[in-house]
């Protein structure tokens, strides 16, 4: 074999990142080392892997060819590496973890749970809104992928693992906190923070509002929770958030949960990956975790 697995390591991250400035910023390496280790396997295969249009990296069809054998590749020779370690008592490895912003609150406990038990194995967490993470899932750019609503357009396995309740919440002295028994039409006459649209949240929130016949009057959109929990404890509006995700707040009084008929909506929390993936060691393990196996 005239190439190597780290020339495959470089060009699948340059295929996943499109670019070979961002590529060598990930893997430590100068812009023209990694430049030129895909130039050597270009020159190895006998064929153009990427091909550059304007300012835009594109992959030809070899590359995408080269690129899904490069994720087989890869992939076994991690599996390779654990398995031998294992054999030493001594598991190490990398596990590649993406989710959803809203899961940042629930997660970090569980891999800590995972590394206390793996601590040979390098957790790595790349947090996002959902649309980043189905374009990361297309990739194949992670191991497991952590969401409130899988991906099922996306062919992918799926395994529900905890419930993630979501609730109406307000300022503490808002004056709906004093009531019960409220329904949407009534918090629909005050103003809304939501999360930006797309977002699993949003849209469950909007969901409600349009099953009763109500819409929300969004004052502002947000990109993250930490903003969405600020702008209302400001008093800048009502919103609807992961009870998981203002568990600190309601419990200091900075927030209140608000009784709203159908709230809590019990969603869950689901992990996913492409179903055709091989899952590694470490992956399977941390997966294990999840669902109490």
């Amino acid at each position: 074999m005239a190439y190597s697995l780290r020339q495959l390591q470089i060009f699948r991250e340059v295929a996943q990142q499109l670019s070979y400035t961002r590529a060598a910023e990930i893997l430590n390496l100068t812009q023209p080392a990694a430049f030129a280790q895909v130039r050597q396997l270009e020159d190895h295969l006998g064929h153009c892997l990427i091909e550059r249009l304007g300012k835009t990296l594109y992959l030809t069809q070899a590359g995408q060819i080269v690129l899904k054998a490069a994720h087989r590749m890869l992939e076994e020779t991690a599996n390779l590496d654990m398995a031998l370690a294992e054999l030493r008592g001594l598991a190490r490895g990398r596990l590649r973890l993406a989710a959803v912003s809203t899961a940042k609150y629930d997660i970090p406990a569980r891999i800590g749970a995972f590394s206390a038990a793996h601590p040979g194995i390098e957790v790595v967490l790349t947090v996002g809104n959902r649309e980043e993470l189905l374009a990361r899932f297309l990739r194949n750019a992670d191991d497991l992928y952590i969401l409130g609503t899988p991906p099922e357009e996306l062919g992918a396995a799926v395994e529900r693992f905890a419930e993630n309740p979501l609730v109406v919440i307000a300022p503490s002295d808002h004056p709906l906190t004093r009531k019960r028994g409220l329904t949407m039409r009534d918090v629909a006459r005050y103003p809304f923070v939501m999360r930006e649209s797309g977002s699993g949240t949003r849209l469950a929130a909007e969901r409600c509002f349009a099953e009763a016949g109500a819409v929300p009057k969004v004052r502002i959109e947000l990109g993250a929770n930490e903003a969405v929990k600020q702008g209302v404890i400001a008093g800048m509006g009502l919103s609807v958030l992961s009870r998981g995700t203002v568990a600190l707040e309601l419990r200091h009084g900075y927030l209140a949960e608000l009784d709203v008929h159908p709230f809590p909506i019990i969603r869950h929390w689901h992990v996913a990956w492409p179903e055709a993936k091989r899952l590694s060691l470490a992956a399977q393990a941390f997966l294990d975790g999840l669902m109490g196996r």
